[in-house]
């Protein structure tokens, strides 16, 4: 009697008939997910938040920059997109993609309890031919060092044999009108090379570009050194700017006019300190890990401090700004614009608005925060709980009765010609206002 020969993983994906699971439904997963069911697969994502689930089954959105018309259109798709808090449907999945937070911890080391809580999750349901990819920035050896010696004992299966192992650092940029999931290319290590294979292939089937490197460590730096140069060039650009504050030199405009040169100037943008989940936190993660091999990493260090020291910059430049009208910061209302991280979105990870309100707070000031895409504070890791309360007040009248208003975040959306008529006192750390014809000299720069 003829016996029928199981499809293969890598026959699955070729048939687009492989599961692809998404362990972390957030500003990475999400999107992931979405890419990957509008290529045609059925896919099914895990996270620990049941209002997720819950949106995504009503085909709602709880990301501002993706459209809850695209959860509409995969969960109502021939190869469904569902999901689910339960991880023991991992084993219906014939890849596994890990997309989960990596942070630090209070004394700036990496904090692994999200991934190593997800391969516990998952880890007995590992099954033989199945793929395993994590996608959280994170330490050259996660993958080989953390994950992977979670997964065999649960399992029982052996990596690079029984079941496949890769790393493929995300490279969201949320927001970017120019790229998204689908367009920018993706950096594929395995555990062998049968792993990086399978992996690739995978990716291939919904990503337009596929990069494969020797292994997962490989994989692993590559994001972090990616956005060590970016940490690094802004770090530099922000001493710049506190030099230049000094000698009374504008370094908006010297920025764009180096940047006219045609060859090896990139421009970088200074700031009141760095957001996002992966620019300020990846150097520390590395820094950490070359500890290991006694290995200083004085320049990334540095890099890394400089940033960190932006908001209080920030806030010095506040109390300057008052004091010139005679006024202290103590008991002043302090009016923060911008809330998110960057522009146009409604990302608060490790954004340096937050902080900015801690600060403020500190020294006695009355804050208040406008952001037409955050109208309610999230909660977010080593916040203060009186944030929670805190929500999106409107600019008028708010404006007008601040006794300064700090520009945190260069929203498009924002006249800041009427806000600089209408206020008071402008502090600018983003230089938002630069197109400002009128009422130049309430604006100080920070």
């Amino acid at each position: 009697m003829l016996q029928v020969k199981e499809p293969t993983l890598l026959d699955k994906i070729i048939a687009r008939e492989a599961v692809v699971g998404i362990c972390g439904l957030g500003y990475v997963g999400l999107p992931l997910a979405l890419t990957f069911g509008e290529k045609g697969f059925p896919v099914v994502g895990f996270d620990i938040d049941q209002r997720k689930i819950d949106a995504i089954e009503k085909g709602e959105t709880y990301i501002k920059h993706i459209a809850g018309e695209r959860i509409r259109k995969a969960t109502g798709a021939e190869k469904p997109f569902t999901a689910t808090m339960d991880f023991r449907k991992a084993s219906q999945a014939d890849a596994l993609i890990l997309c989960v937070p990596t942070p630090l911890n209070g004394n700036r080391e990496p904090d692994m309890t999200y991934i190593e809580n997800t391969a516990r999750a998952i880890g007995p349901y590992v099954r033989p031919g199945q793929l395993v990819v994590l996608e959280s920035s994170t330490y050259p050896g996660t993958t080989d060092e953390v994950v992977k010696p979670i997964l065999e004992k649960l399992s029982g299966l052996r990596a690079g044999i029984d079941f496949f192992l890769a790393f493929s650092p995300e490279r969201e940029d949320p927001g970017n009108p120019k790229f998204n999931t689908a367009t920018i290319p993706k950096v594929v290590g395995g555990y062998t090379k049968q792993c990086t294979d399978l992996a690739c292939a995978l990716y291939a089937s919904a990503i337009s570009k596929v990069v494969p490197v020797k292994g997962t460590r490989e994989a692993e730096l590559t994001k972090l050194l990616e956005n060590i140069f970016r940490c690094v060039n802004i770090a530099l650009v922000n001493e710049m700017k506190l030099l230049c504050e000094r000698m009374k030199i504008d370094i908006w405009e010297v920025i764009d006019a180096a940047a006219t040169k045609p060859f090896g100037f990139m421009p970088f943008y200074p700031g009141p300190g760095l957001g996002g989940h992966c620019i300020p936190i990846d150097p520390f993660y590395l820094t950490w890990k070359a500890r290991e091999f006694e290995f200083q990493t004085r320049f990334i260090e540095l890099a890394g401090e400089i940033n960190w020291q932006m908001p209080y910059h920030v806030v010095e430049r506040t109390m300057d700004a008052l004091n010139e009208q005679g006024k202290a910061l103590k008991g002043a209302r302090v009016l923060i614009l911008g809330l998110a991280y960057k522009k146009n979105i409604d990302d608060l990870r490790e954004s340096p608005s937050i902080r900015l309100i801690e600060l403020f707070k500190q020294k006695g000031a009355e804050v208040q925060y406008h952001d037409p895409y955050c109208p309610k504070m999230k909660e977010m890791r080593h916040q203060p709980r009186y944030m929670l309360e805190m929500e999106s007040v409107p600019l008028d009248p708010n404006v007008a009765e601040a006794d300064v208003v700090v520009i945190a975040t260069d929203h498009d959306c924002i006249d800041y010609q009427q806000l600089v008529h209408d206020a008071k006192l402008v502090v600018d750390a983003r230089n938002a206002t630069r197109n400002v014809t009128f009422g130049r000299d309430k604006i100080r720069s920070a």
